[in-house]
This record gives C-alpha cells, sequence and structure tokens, in this order.
C-alpha cells in the first residue's frame, strides 16, 4: 500500500510538470491561457518603450531654426518666434459675473488681432530642491530656533524629499507664441550690417507690440503674460528635447557647470583673470583710437 501511494505521488508531480511545461492548465477543465495574446501585449510594449527611448535628431525637428537672439527663436527665411508666459488663472472657482468679465476680456482681444497666435504646453517635472535648500539654509542661519521647531522642519524635509523620489510629478507650463516674417525687399540698408540690424529691430518690435497688445488685454481677465529672455528659450528647447533627462539633469545645474558656455573653461587664479582683463580693455582701446583716426 506505501509503494502503490509513493508511486502515486510520483505520478502526479510528473503529471504537474508536464502540464506547466506545455503551458496548459493543470486541472483539465481548466480554461488555456492564451499565449498569443500575452506574447502580443509584450511585444506591444516593448515597441512602444522602444519608440519613447527613440530620440529624434534635433536638426530633423527643428531643421529651420537658426539661432535664439534678442528674445527671439530666428527660423529660416527671416522667420521670428516671441515667446511668452502665460499665468493662467482658476476659472471654475469664479463666480459666474468674473466668469464672464474673463470671457469679455479674451474675446475683446480676439477680435482687435488679426495675426495667428499659438498655444505651447509644456509638462516640466516638479523640482522641490530650492524649496528644501531655502530651509535648510534657514534652519542653519537662525541660531534661537527651538528644538521641536527644527525637529519638525527636518521631518517636514525628509517628507518632501520622500514624496518626489517616490514617483516623478509634472506641472503644466503654458507659453503664447506669437510668429512675424520680415521682407528685407522692403528695407533699405547700406551693407550686410545694417540691414541685419534693421531686420532684428523691425521683428523685436512687431513682435513685441503683439505681445503687450496680448498683455494689456488678458491682464483684465487677470492672465498674467511674461516675456521670455534668451536662457528661458533655451531652457524651454531643453525642457522640449530632454524631458526624462530632466529629471535628473537639472537646466540650472548645466548653467552652473558652464555647459552653456560657448569657449571651454577652466579654473584660474586671480592674477591671470585680472591680465586677461587688462588685455580686453587695452584691445577695446586700441580699436576705439583706430576708429577715431579713420573718422578724422
Amino acid at each position: 500500500m506505501r509503494d502503490i501511494l509513493i508511486m502515486a505521488v510520483i505520478g502526479m508531480a510528473i503529471y504537474v510538470f508536464a502540464r506547466v511545461m506545455l503551458k496548459e492548465p493543470i486541472l483539465p477543465w481548466g480554461k488555456k491561457k492564451n499565449v498569443s495574446n500575452t506574447a502580443r501585449k509584450v511585444s506591444q510594449k516593448k515597441s512602444v518603450q522602444a519608440d519613447m527611448d527613440k530620440s529624434i535628431p534635433f536638426e530633423e525637428l527643428f531643421s529651420d531654426l537658426l539661432e535664439i537672439k534678442d528674445h527671439m527663436f530666428r527660423k529660416t527665411n527671416n522667420q521670428f518666434v516671441l515667446v511668452a508666459k502665460v499665468e493662467p488663472v482658476n476659472y471654475f472657482l469664479l463666480s459666474n459675473d468674473e466668469q464672464e468679465a474673463i470671457d469679455i476680456a479674451f474675446e475683446t482681444w480676439l477680435a482687435q488681432i488679426n495675426y495667428p497666435v499659438q498655444w505651447y504646453l509644456q509638462n516640466r517635472y516638479i523640482d522641490l530642491s530650492e524649496p528644501i535648500e531655502e530651509m535648510r539654509k534657514s534652519m542653519r542661519t537662525e541660531d534661537d530656533l527651538d528644538v521641536n521647531a527644527a525637529e519638525y522642519g527636518q521631518a517636514m524635509i525628509d517628507d518632501l524629499m520622500k514624496w518626489q523620489s517616490i514617483s516623478p510629478r509634472y506641472e503644466t507650463k503654458r507659453f503664447a507664441v506669437f510668429q512675424h516674417r520680415i521682407e528685407v525687399n522692403d528695407l533699405k540698408a547700406d551693407n550686410d550690417e545694417e540691414l541685419e540690424t534693421k531686420v532684428l529691430e523691425k521683428a523685436f518690435a512687431e513682435l513685441y507690440r503683439r505681445f503687450n497688445t496680448a498683455k494689456g488685454a488678458l491682464r483684465k481677465a487677470g492672465v498674467e503674460l511674461e516675456l521670455l529672455t534668451n536662457e528661458d528659450l533655451g531652457e524651454l528647447l531643453y525642457y522640449a528635447f530632454n524631458r526624462r533627462k530632466a529629471f535628473k539633469n537639472k537646466y540650472k545645474d548645466v548653467a552652473l557647470q558652464e555647459q552653456l558656455s560657448l569657449y571651454v573653461t577652466a579654473d584660474q587664479d586671480d592674477s591671470r583673470i585680472e591680465a586677461v582683463k587688462e588685455m580686453i580693455e587695452n584691445g577695446t582701446t586700441e580699436k576705439e583710437e583706430s576708429r577715431e583716426k579713420e573718422a578724422s
């Protein structure tokens, strides 16, 4: 009897092992897994991940972008783009009268313009490193800080760091985009340098006028517009093309490490820095003197 039980157990083990290897249900009446669908889902997931990780060259996305200059993106064919940051209002928390005032202000602005305005939304990683560092600095500089207050502040810092490290969180930044193309044939200049100056001045004047029109009209609706500087435009592109990398490689760290510099730099002593400044000043003085002699 004992041998029969042992043989039955061994046979059952072999049966279970065979069913598992064949990816069949252990119970004969059990439902068979759809292996093809599972494999297809895994394959699709890997394909989507590969598409997300696949980087597109910058030149292909902005093949017509030439430079960032005078608060503008300059593109080919003398096309200029000015971007303004928009601070929105919480429309649905306002009363009916306040919502009506916003609608009227926005509609009035739209009726005034005869050129297109684009809206650009960008999701950015919420970075709490600066507020956390400010809290730490305040705790270090306060000499008469109570022990309980210090413990509470440290606990809050730990909670914020934990909250941020659990999973990346993003906030939406809103921008208004104004574009304008300059017709070079309409400008008169004696040389290329003067023509370049006139092109930039006319482009910025027109785009800044459009920005001021929008700013004045939307202010009545409680919406504030802020003109982006050259550095802000660089940051805008950085977050657009490095959405994942910006989680660890912050734009401010890129600037602090001088990776935005046009020239390779290294640590120098004060005497060498002063010597270079003196050479630059002497060179500038010599150029001015030579220009005065040529003019006379």
